[in-house]
């Protein structure tokens, strides 16, 4: 039976061994972001240390998309450049998907709501979503995700942060306050990508190689 605690993408780089290759599984995390005193600041969590895989480690929310998020309303649909970049691995209708998941995750963790509250859930504002990256599990470890990671400004959601309990210690990091924790080598390198990203002019972003982390997560441009 499959872990729940599992579900965060951040584990993605989790010791261990499957029996067969497991098909990675569809994720997204969302790379929240603010402008602080010592500059960027991300939105981060630990990893509870019950997590079969990857306990006590720092991580961005996020998790695999469910078939309900083909489903859900949004408040507005993804910009042209996130959802081509989106769909260079994905189906429109993934894509589309990819990004709900993004924002139902950061709600589900955070209580944070980047969109408009939908009775129990949300309708997500794709609009804000930008994309950074892709990371996919290496083959033999036994739960793998293909996981997308996005990005949106702290001024796109409402709410105060208040968490569920699957992600402890909720709050804004600069780069070297987490690194003074446990962060995932994928987490740090996919970090990388996102501040690269932010010191890039609009033009630059849009016309940027995408990446993909494979193998033990080597960076590699997509094809």
């Amino acid at each position: 039976m499959t872990d729940p605690t599992a579900d965060n993408p951040g584990g993605a780089d989790a010791e261990g061994h499957a029996r067969r290759i497991v098909r990675p599984r569809d994720a997204a995390s969302l790379i929240l972001w603010r402008i602080g005193p010592a500059g960027p600041e991300l939105l981060m969590g630990r990893r509870h240390a019950r997590h079969r895989f990857m306990p006590d480690v720092m991580v961005f929310p996020g998790g695999r998309v469910d078939p309900d998020d083909h489903r859900l309303s949004a408040v507005s649909e993804l910009q042209p450049g996130t959802r081509r970049m989106l769909e260079r691995r994905a189906t429109p209708g993934r894509a589309r998907a990819l990004g709900i998941a993004a924002a139902r995750e950061l709600f589900e963790e955070t209580g944070l709501v980047l969109g408009e509250r939908r009775g129990d859930g949300v309708a997500a504002d794709l609009g804000a979503l930008h994309y950074i990256c892709r990371a996919v599990t290496p083959g033999g470890r036994p739960i793998r995700f293909n996981a997308r990671f996005l990005a949106a400004p702290a001024a796109a959601v409402q709410g105060d942060i208040a968490g569920s309990g699957e992600l402890e210690d909720l709050d804004w990091y600069t780069p070297d306050r987490a690194h003074r924790h446990h962060v995932a080598d994928i987490t740090g390198k996919v970090m990388v990508e996102f501040l690269d990203w932010l010191d890039m002019s609009p033009p630059t972003r849009s016309s940027r190689a995408l990446v993909v982390f494979r193998g033990m997560d080597n960076r590699h441009q997509e094809r």
